[in-house]
């Protein structure tokens, strides 16, 4: 489903590119469904992880809302970082306007949506789990 809510942001030419330039496939449509999907594992596996880790009487709400808060503030920060910074130096040069602010901006906006499609559910479970009534 965030794979589809995030589809608009193709619009742009320049994550079209990006895309297009990841490896291994040299389909672009499959290169996005296939990063969409992987970057929404910490957030699965975040979850997997609380309730894994959490006792018998566990109280999950404040680490299901700790887990997710570190996890957004992680790709806000870091998807900007890797593609402006981390991409070009593996070698994919994928931005042909040259990684200015418009760039950034692109970027950092995509992280908010794509964290926040996963982190509103998950803060509110969170909410949920953490009143008095909650697991």
């Amino acid at each position: 489903m965030a794979t589809i809510c995030w589809a608009p942001f193709l619009a742009s030419k320049r994550l079209r590119s990006l895309f297009s330039r990841l490896p291994p496939f040299d389909s672009m449509g499959v290169t996005y469904v296939v990063v969409a999907i992987t970057a929404s594992l910490p957030y699965v596996l975040a979850l997997v992880g609380v309730a894994a880790t959490a006792g018998e009487n566990a109280i999950w709400g404040p680490r299901i809302l700790g887990v997710t808060l570190l996890l957004t503030v992680c790709y806000i920060v870091g998807i900007p970082l890797l593609g402006v910074f981390g991409l070009p130096r593996a070698g994919i040069d994928w931005d042909p306007t040259g990684y200015g602010i418009s760039t950034w901006a692109l970027l950092t906006a995509g992280a908010v949506w794509y964290a926040m499609l996963f982190a509103v559910p998950v803060t509110i479970l969170g909410l949920v789990l953490s009143s008095p009534g909650g697991w």
